[in-house]
């Protein structure tokens, strides 16, 4: 038994059984990874997927087992690297954050910023995707953490922390009959095609749900996966926008009018997601205080080892 063995099954795993994408991201063959699947089953004595012919079909009952225990080597395995680095090489490494468009776009730059400059020797990547696919990335060992408003806390293998609050805007175009409004109901915006964000994003589900209180059905008429988007069909006059108030700059966005939303909706909450008993390296715990001060080294360690 081998690592790479636990790379080949677990990497297999998380490409949906596509032993084409599996080799490709691990830089090997397709019947390089099949004969080490082979050789790990032969090994352990079961079967750690079913097959259809050639195809690999399902994860066997045990094979799920398995997959588990490997997930937890192969982290063991890069904890062992990192506190590696962290003795050796302080102050230089790899950061890497999954996070959506708008947090990236509209929370985070100042913060990178900040730490960019307090580090420069470490190399930061950030990796965007809709809140699921995010989430997956810290599961999976792509990410250090991740940084969404959905999804993150319903992840039994990821410690969540909450960051901040946040509400939303309306955005409309000058001379808009919402403008004449002196403070905007839900009716009055049921009445007009809405722009806002998929039903993965950014707090989509509690917009859905205040309608749905109301007895209202909104006229989603386009769903987009950032705000930079949205804005772009509202000046097209196609539609209201509905986006996060972060997302929102009256210096930038003169094209519009901003109507507050705040007491139509319930506030929604970006969390941070660490998968537990991960390693992070001390910048890591400097760049989450940065983005939110209150969670700091002791209060984020002590839970992830919980």
């Amino acid at each position: 038994m081998n690592l790479q063995q636990l790379r080949c099954i677990c990497e297999v795993a998380q490409q949906g059984l596509n032993l084409s994408r599996a080799a490709k991201t691990l830089f090997t063959s397709q019947p390089g990874i099949s004969r080490q699947i082979l050789q790990l089953e032969e090994e352990l004595g079961v079967k750690v997927f079913e097959r259809s012919g050639k195809r690999l079909v399902a994860v066997t009952e045990p094979g799920q087992e398995i997959l588990r225990i490997a997930q937890r080597v192969l982290l063991d395995t890069r904890n062992l690297k990192e506190v590696a680095h962290e003795f050796g090489q302080a102050a230089s490494g790899e950061l890497t954050i999954a996070t959506t468009h708008t947090q990236a776009r509209y929370v985070l730059p100042q913060v990178i910023k900040r730490f960019m400059k307090r580090y420069p020797k470490v190399k930061l990547s950030l990796r965007q995707g809709n809140p699921n696919e995010i989430a997956q990335m810290a599961i999976n060992g792509q990410a250090d953490f991740a940084i969404a408003t959905e999804a993150i806390a319903r992840y039994e293998q990821l410690v969540s922390f909450e960051c901040y609050q946040w509400n939303r805007c309306i955005l409309v175009l000058p001379g808009h009959p919402l403008l004449k409004e002196k403070q905007v109901t839900l009716e009055a915006l049921a009445m007009y095609p809405i722009i806002t964000y998929d039903l993965n994003f950014a707090g989509r589900s509690l917009m859905n749900k205040a309608f749905e209180e109301k007895g209202l059905t909104p006229n989603v008429a386009l769903a987009a996966i950032d705000a930079d988007v949205i804005k772009t069909y509202v000046g097209l006059g196609l539609g209201i926008g509905i986006v996060a108030a972060m997302a929102y700059d009256k210096s930038q966005d003169r094209a519009f009018r901003m109507l507050d939303a705040s007491h139509l909706f319930e506030p929604s909450i970006t969390r941070l997601g660490i998968r537990r008993h991960c390693y992070l390296r001390a910048y890591a715990y400097e760049f989450i205080e940065m983005f939110a001060p209150h969670l700091n080294h002791r209060t984020i360690a002590d839970a992830l080892h919980q």
